[in-house]
């Protein structure tokens, strides 16, 4: 029997191993902040608050139930800290920098599932790019902790700030969305006392930008002085990432400028980076320097799709991802021009993209609805905050309107299983709980229905 059991998880898929990681992952850190050591009070946190936690910094999402700059100790950040990281590079990224720093080769099972894991369609060169992703996340996180460490220094105790400095690299950069902002500004604060600072919104933006825009484009990106070409993905990413940022800044400028309890009160260069760290912040970062509560509805409701449609693929976030929405916006062009064939950047795509593309959608449509009809039942808050909290953590953005301290624990344990499929993926997870799939024989005639 036991050899039998063994000889099943040796044969799991790719998608299954993925999911039994993270869910290990998630339990391990689960224990470690429930350990008095971790909680500034000396008490043990109960176990669905710690659950919660453990979930969102493991998905790199960033909602919280109690205030991590408070409620946790040094050594209780540290341990979210480095859920975030695993989480966001990937647990099976992290397993092959101990692997490539022994000189372990890595063997074909492995590279299938690092090929799951950063949603490649082959595994030629995975390893090398593996490489690159490490070299760039820590590239990227150093450089930034080294500017935060030093504008904060001027706010902070010396040692302070260079804390700081590493904890929100990290959390930016793998788009979570913690902050240690309570302990100086006051509980749930995030980044709002630095709502006009330059130095701090342009790192923080510049962080969760090159973590949402996936290690494939940052490659591409770095490597274009030498092949003077990008990708038609790299193109699409950047093209998207761009549009939705500029659209998103003006959107919410037009709706909160005349809003006394977010923008009205702001100078005009506050407001200015307000409305553009606002539209970035949904792309699965989870910081924020206004009131998110606050806000009017429309500019509520607008996060909303931004925070469905997330990052990019092979990035630290979440969302349908900019590729899914662009060829979604592709096909709705294509039909009202009555073409046949979605046409980007002279690039014809396959039939495959587009089909992965609407199940995604509607996986992903289906599952924030359900989850925000079940919370409507379980929770005594307007719809629309439900909604806005169901949104963010599918998309694992971390953002909210003040529900998730207020939250049953049937709504947390439901939000924890919405972060969980948030991070994963809709059809990664799909795979996993589904039987085989097996290659069909035959092909049934083709019928036609009337559409419209």
């Amino acid at each position: 029997m036991k050899l039998s059991r063994k000889s099943r998880f040796l044969h799991l898929t790719p998608s299954r191993i993925l999911v039994v990681g993270f869910a290990l992952i998630i339990l391990l850190g689960t224990f470690l902040l429930m350990l008095p050591i971790s909680n500034a009070d000396g008490e043990p946190l109960p176990f669905v608050d710690a659950l919660f936690t453990a979930t969102s910094a493991t998905c790199v999402t960033g909602l919280v139930v109690v205030d991590t700059g408070t409620h946790f100790t040094v050594f209780g950040q540290v341990v979210l800290m480095l859920l975030i990281q695993v989480g966001g590079l990937g647990f099976m990224t992290m397993a092959t920098l101990f692997a490539l720093a022994f000189k372990k080769r890595i063997s074909l099972k492995e590279r299938l599932i690092l090929q799951e894991a950063l949603n490649q369609g082959s595994m030629e060169g995975i390893v090398r790019l593996i490489r690159k992703v490490l070299l760039f996340a820590f590239c990227i996180e150093g450089t930034a902790a080294i500017l935060f460490a030093t504008r904060w220094a001027f706010d902070l105790p010396l040692g302070q700030a260079v804390y700081f400095g590493i904890f929100h690299a990290v959390s930016l950069f793998n788009n979570a969305g913690f902050d240690l902002f309570g302990s100086v500004s006051g509980p749930f604060s995030s980044l709002t006392s630095y709502v006009g600072d330059p130095v701090i919104n342009t790192v923080a933006m510049l962080l969760i930008v090159l973590g949402g825009i996936g290690f494939i484009v940052l490659s591409d990106v770095v490597d274009y002085r030498r092949t003077r070409k990008l990708s038609l993905h790299t193109k699409i990413v950047l093209t998207m990432t761009g549009l939705l940022i500029v659209i998103g800044t003006v959107v919410i400028f037009i709706f909160e400028f005349t809003n006394t309890r977010t923008l009205a009160g702001l100078s005009g260069w506050e407001q200015f980076w307000a409305s553009l760290f606002q539209s970035v912040s949904p792309r699965t970062a989870g910081a924020n320097t206004i009131d998110i509560g606050a806000m009017r509805q429309a500019s509520q409701f607008f996060m909303i799709v931004l925070m469905f449609i997330g990052a990019s693929p092979g990035s630290t976030g979440g969302g349908i991802k900019t590729t899914t929405f662009a060829i979604l916006v592709g096909a709705v062009i294509t039909m009202i021009r009555g073409k046949e064939d979605i046409v980007i950047y002279r690039y014809r795509l396959a039939k495959d993209r587009i089909f992965k593309a609407v199940t995604l959608t509607l996986l992903a449509l289906f599952l924030v609805i359900m989850v925000s009809m079940i919370l409507s039942m379980t929770e005594d808050h307007p719809f629309l905050m439900i909604l806005f909290e169901t949104t963010s953590a599918f998309g694992t953005v971390g953002l909210t309107m003040g529900l998730t301290t207020d939250l049953t624990d049937v709504g947390k344990v439901l939000l924890c299983l919405t972060m969980f499929a948030g991070r994963l993926g809709p059809i990664t997870l799909a795979y996993a709980l589904g039987p085989k799939s097996e290659r069909e024989l035959y092909r049934h005639p083709e019928g036609k229905i009337t559409i419209g």
